[in-house]
């Protein structure tokens, strides 16, 4: 069954943790230094957070982007040719490693800026030492030869669909 995503920057993973479990009444399924992820039943949810830090005025306690786990590439493919007929796929990914795991996914992003995935799981615990992935690494993420992306990067990426990593 497919699932609604979201994911949220936060100031500080551990205090968010601890919110969402109270509020959700669950634990978290992956816990990193920089995310965290709750898997929800009732209602289907996957629910990401991803650390910002504090000279990312605005950040905290931002949506990140919205999605849709699907489960199966069916549901990524599906999706990849419906955005490209419609003109509004942003980035095409497959393979990639993002939020500690590896995906296929597809993105769009609406009028406003929001950003939105359709996505499915080919493995779900990879190890890396970062969050990573082109469209996950916008926000937090570092340049091929290993720079941190600057917040123009970040815009740009974001702006031609490129990633910044």
């Amino acid at each position: 069954m497919p699932k609604m995503h979201v994911s949220l920057n936060v100031a500080n993973i551990p205090d968010s943790i601890e919110f969402y479990r109270q509020f959700f009444g669950a634990e978290p399924v992956m816990v990193k230094h920089d995310y965290a992820r709750f898997e929800l039943s009732n209602p289907p949810l996957n629910f990401a957070m991803n650390a910002r830090l504090p000279d990312e005025a605005g950040d905290n306690g931002r949506l990140s982007h919205l999605g849709f786990q699907v489960e199966g590439a069916e549901g990524v493919e599906s999706a990849r040719k419906r955005l490209a007929a419609s003109a509004i796929l942003s980035l095409d990914e497959t393979d990639t490693v993002c939020c500690y795991t590896r995906q296929d996914k597809v993105w769009a992003t609406d009028p406003d800026g929001n950003r939105w995935e359709v996505f499915f799981v080919t493995d779900a615990d990879v190890d890396a030492p970062t969050f990573q992935g082109e469209a996950c690494c916008v926000p937090v993420g570092e340049t091929a030869d290993g720079s941190c992306c600057t917040p123009a990067d970040r815009q740009d990426a974001v702006a031609t669909g490129k990633g910044c990593c």
